[in-house]
């Protein structure tokens, strides 16, 4: 057989096993959804474009893809990246794109390769084909990788795109669309105008390399919703439904988790399982490069209906509590972290001096990425309740050793006037499945190649709700 002829039926014969091997695949994680779903459409996972005006609720997948320029690989006995070896990064993103077209009408992706044309080309020609509608972001500073959002056009019509870009360190980024829903939903039905409208947020966070980044990872969520605000004020809109998709590089045991937990946000995993915050070990999303197994990719929502702590006071709540951690790992009392703080100051009292003193010892400003001094100020000013100028052991336990942690978000508009409220569109988790479905045990299939993540799918149901513009802080 001549040669040419060899490489084309090998490759047809690679593209049929593939076949096979995702049809298999994926007809045992849609049973198991559909099973634990128990929805009246018999076919809700898979996308059914002649059911467009029945359809009971809408699926939204996030999934770190791992770039091949950061995939590690034995090709020929040699080390390599996979993106030195075309076949090889080729036949792993088709087996993607068909496990994505498959699954879902939101994708959020991180690690997407965006310096490959001809990868960048695949994916917008294969899920434009399929009816989406996608937007690509890089990194800063050319890294190579960067995300991809993409909306089936038959479901969501595509109102605004925003990208934010952190300009930090580690050049993160993050992409906001703002999407009408345009599907029929019975549950959203009303004499009334409801509003079908919500926010989408792809990001990917820094990885926490050493616990000296914790600050940062915080300052890039205060970021995305400081932007995700101003976004909503610049444009005068009342409270939508939110979803935060992403690769969030830190668990349920972090200040990530705490901070936007802090400000309402629910992650729909937990919610569709039923898991508590204390609940970190039940599931399994990450086998990062050190070989630790994690759960660090959630699909986070907050419904227009939740009262919002304002987001300063969570940001500072947020720091307060990594000054608390700190403090905690140098093995020091209450008592001790006090007179820690006081040290540099004269009397049974913490001067501002004081304070930036123990900040700088305990690594928090000083660095690239420790606070501004626009920051520290900040923060001495949500210390120094009384405003005369120190802190005495009442101030700093309340605000730096106890910083108020408040997950118990509480709906003030049933005190609202009719008038004030609107109807509008919610979202309901009806479920949430991890592939895969080893994670979901808090196990990692040594098997499992497509990624050193796995992809996370919710199924979201709209639903009625009433809302107030006090919601909005």
């Amino acid at each position: 057989m001549p040669s040419h002829n060899l490489i084309l039926f090998l490759h047809s014969l690679v593209i049929c096993i593939m076949y096979l091997y995702i049809q298999g695949i994926m007809g045992r994680n849609n049973r198991g959804m559909n099973k634990r779903v128990g929805s009246n459409n018999h076919n809700n996972n898979n996308i059914n474009h002649s059911s467009v005006a029945n359809i009971t609720s809408f699926s939204c997948t996030t999934f770190n893809i791992l770039a091949p320029i950061y995939k590690r690989i034995t090709y020929e006995g040699r080390a390599c990246r996979e993106s030195a070896v075309r076949a090889h990064w080729l036949t792993r993103n088709e087996k993607i794109l068909y496990l994505l077209r498959e699954r879902s009408l939101i994708i959020c992706l991180q690690e997407f390769w965006v310096d490959n044309e001809e990868l960048v080309d695949m994916y917008a020609t294969k899920l434009g084909d399929a009816g989406y509608v996608s937007f690509k972001l890089p990194r800063t500073n050319n890294r190579g990788d960067g995300l991809l959002t993409a909306v089936h056009k038959d479901y969501f019509r595509v109102i605004d795109h925003r990208e934010f870009l952190f300009n930090d360190f580690a050049d993160r980024v993050a992409q906001l669309l703002h999407v009408e829903v345009i599907a029929s939903f019975a549950q959203c039905r009303s004499k009334n105008n409801v509003c079908r409208e919500m926010l989408i947020v792809n990001t990917h966070l820094l990885f926490p390399h050493d616990s000296s980044l914790s600050l940062e990872r915080l300052r890039q969520v205060y970021k995305i919703l400081q932007s995700v605000d101003a976004y909503q004020k610049e444009n005068n809109l009342d409270p939508l439904p939110i979803i935060l998709c992403g690769d969030w590089n830190g668990s349920k045991r972090g200040h990530v988790y705490k901070f936007l937990r802090s400000q309402g946000f629910e992650s729909s995993y937990d919610t569709a399982h039923q898991y508590t915050d204390a609940d970190a070990h039940k599931w399994v999303s990450h086998r990062n490069h050190r070989g630790n197994i994690c759960g660090v990719d959630f699909i986070w929502f907050l419904n227009p209906n939740k009262y919002r702590k304002l987001l300063k006071s969570s940001w500072s709540d947020a720091v307060f509590g990594l000054f608390r951690y700190q403090l905690s790992r140098a093995s020091l009392t209450e008592e001790d972290a006090y007179a820690f703080f006081k040290a540099v100051g004269n009397g049974d009292h913490i001067t501002y001096n004081g304070f930036c003193e123990a900040l700088r010892q305990l690594n928090l400003i000083g660095q690239v990425y420790g606070l501004s001094e626009d920051e520290t100020d900040d923060q001495w000013f949500q210390a120094d309740i009384d405003g005369n100028g120190v802190l005495d052991y009442k101030e700093f336990q309340q605000r730096i050793w106890n910083p108020m942690w408040s997950y118990q978000i509480e709906d003030p508009s049933h005190d609202q006037e009719d008038d004030d409220k609107r109807v509008t569109m919610g979202l309901d988790v009806k479920n949430a499945v991890l592939f895969p479905t080893e994670t979901e045990t808090g196990c990692w299939p040594e098997d499992y190649s497509l990624s050193d993540h796995a992809s996370l799918t919710v199924m979201f149901s709209p639903t009625r709700m009433t809302s107030s513009r006090l919601n909005s802080s």
